[in-house]
């Protein structure tokens, strides 16, 4: 890891386990004081841009959503010099307007996840974080107008119930989610985005939808799912890559001082 250094970082989620863009990579190991990360990261050049990737499971998927190792993973990309980090995840719907093979830039989250660690802060000092706008309105700008210059089916903002997982949802869950107008629904969201704005990285997901999760009365099929990621697969990859040439140098929004008032 001595002397490797990084701009932007990609948290490759199910179906992206290599994106593909890398030139001159290579893997490295990193050592964290939170144990193993998901696995090596690849560092590499994409049109100027240095990035590092990590599969957020593992390669071959290994690792189930409750039992990813966020703090490891975040804290890695900070050592490499990360300061912004696009997250693509597969999501289910909860309206019938959003559909297989769309993709949507969310702006909140709904919080459901147990046990999960989500601080870097456990003693010591204590941090209360902002996460009243948990995602970055640069990047999450950058990328909506990225997927409409492609003619993607592309949608700006929306809400993302984050479920503890390994399991699906019930009915009435998915129900209840419905009821309370969230859009998407997803399990390894939080507490990723957590962690990158206590570490005053820049962070925004990147969610493929990949089914209607049960609210249709209709049982959720990893086979299905699987299908749907493959074919999303290729749409997030064009969307990467006319995103990152337009990330700038400089950052100007709220994610770069998180820490200011925030650590007492």
């Amino acid at each position: 890891m001595k002397g490797e250094r990084a701009d932007i970082g990609i948290i490759g989620g199910t179906g992206i386990y290599d994106p593909g863009l890398l030139e001159d990579s290579k893997e490295i190991k990193v050592f964290t004081p939170y144990g193993k990360p998901s696995d090596f990261i690849t560092i590499g050049f994409f049109k100027g841009k240095k990035i590092a990737f990590i599969p957020r499971h593992g390669k071959g998927h290994q690792t189930p959503p409750h039992n990813i190792n966020d703090r490891a993973n975040i804290w890695s990309l900070k050592q490499l010099g990360v300061t912004r980090i696009i997250a693509p995840a597969a999501v289910g719907s909860l309206k019938e307007e959003l559909k297989h093979g769309d993709i949507v830039i969310p702006d909140q989250f709904i919080d459901r996840t147990t046990g999960r660690a989500s601080s870097f802060y456990d003693g010591g000092q204590v941090c209360h974080i902002s996460t009243a706008d948990p995602f970055c309105p640069e990047l999450s700008e950058i990328a909506f107008n990225a997927g409409k210059d492609l003619n993607l089916p592309i949608h700006k903002g929306g809400t993302c119930v984050v479920i503890q997982g390994p399991r699906f949802s019930t009915k009435a869950e998915s129900k209840l989610y419905r009821s309370w107008g969230a859009d998407i629904i997803n399990m390894t969201m939080v507490p990723e985005c957590v962690l990158a704005r206590e570490a005053e990285i820049c962070y925004v997901p990147i969610a493929t939808i990949t089914d209607y999760d049960v609210w249709k009365e209709r049982l959720v099929s990893v086979d299905e799912i699987i299908k749907t990621l493959k074919e999303n697969v290729d749409k997030t990859r064009k969307l990467l890559e006319v995103m990152i040439p337009r990330i700038p140098e400089e950052r100007s929004c709220i994610c770069k001082d998180a820490l200011k008032d925030a650590v007492l």
